[in-house]
């Protein structure tokens, strides 16, 4: 059974209009979807998603980054010298010699400026625009779905992508660590001693904390999936607004305006491995994240349930 079939209802014939609000005959009974069915639409959409040979790529090269990071230290480090003396490099570059753990907190860090949002700009940007310019998106909207249920299904696949994303980036970096380097109990940043236990926790942990870092992203791109019909020109609007906003976040004349920046508290996980934890700055990052997936996920859904549908 296609696609087709099992995600998207019953289909009328190409060329009937209003799919968002197909005309009900007199006395016919109005469906409204159960749960079920909106369960099975998100499982349908996580599969298409993770199918696609775009999505395996980025997720592919994700998990690339910790290798080569961790390569490039065993490389640098051969001699006995630490990586990242100079202190030039991701966070906790130095550490990595000592304990491989640490190699999933640098791997998070440098991928978070840039390989991981720009993924997640790429699916979200494609969430709607691509679905138009495949011409199937007046058939994703025929009765039962509905334009508001079938936008917040987008939003919890992109989500999703988030979550894996930043997981598969920290289990490449904790394998390629625990193979290169040495494990065991690790120093904090105030200086303390914790277990292997307790770190890997905390590993999980900012793992979580850099995919709820990235919902604004979501948010912003899922919007400007829905402006166009163009699934290449809303990834590349998307990719390029993350970089300007980054290159905004460096200068100094905008420090007044940074802090509602959804990049300005990324690297703000690095409070996790203090002890005891920092919350001020982790608490802010979190605030404006939900600030932007509020402002933009509420933009996309004013766009997308006013606009004419046509592909």
């Amino acid at each position: 059974m296609s696609r087709a079939d099992t995600t998207r209802g019953e289909q009328g014939p190409p060329g009937t209009q209003g799919v968002a609000d197909l005309p009900v005959a007199a006395g016919a009974p109005v469906r409204k979807p159960s749960p079920l069915w909106t369960l099975g639409l998100l499982r349908s959409e996580l599969l298409t998603t993770f199918r696609r040979w775009r999505t395996l790529a980025l997720l592919a090269v994700l998990a690339a980054v910790p290798v080569l990071v961790g390569i490039a230290v065993k490389i640098e480090t051969s001699d006995g010298s630490s990586a990242g003396g100079g202190g030039e490099g991701p966070a906790f570059i130095s550490q990595i010699t000592n304990n491989g753990l640490f190699l999933v907190f640098t791997a998070l860090a440098a991928t978070l400026p840039f390989f991981l949002p720009m993924a997640i700009g790429v699916v979200a940007g494609d969430a709607i625009a691509g679905e138009a310019n495949a011409g199937t998106l007046r058939y994703l909207l025929v009765a039962p779905a509905g334009r508001t249920r079938l936008l917040l299904t987008k939003y919890a696949t992109v989500l999703t992508f988030c979550l894996v994303a930043t997981l598969v980036v920290a289990a490449s970096a904790l394998t390629v660590g625990a193979l290169l380097f040495p494990l065991g109990d690790l120093t904090t940043i105030s200086g303390t001693r914790i277990g292997f236990a307790d770190g890997l926790g905390r590993a999980l942990l900012i793992a979580l904390v850099v995919a709820a870092s990235l919902i604004g992203v979501a948010a912003l791109g899922l919007f400007v999936s829905t402006l166009t019909n163009s699934g290449v020109a809303a990834m590349a609007t998307t990719v390029g607004l993350l970089i300007t906003v980054q290159i905004l976040d460096q200068i100094p004349q905008l420090h007044a305006l940074q802090p509602y920046f959804f990049s300005h508290y990324w690297l703000s996980f690095a409070d996790l491995m203090r002890d005891p934890v920092y919350w001020d700055d982790l608490v802010k990052n979190l605030g404006v994240q939900a600030l932007y997936a509020g402002v933009f996920g509420s933009a996309a859904w004013a766009r997308f349930t006013a606009k004419d549908i046509t592909a």
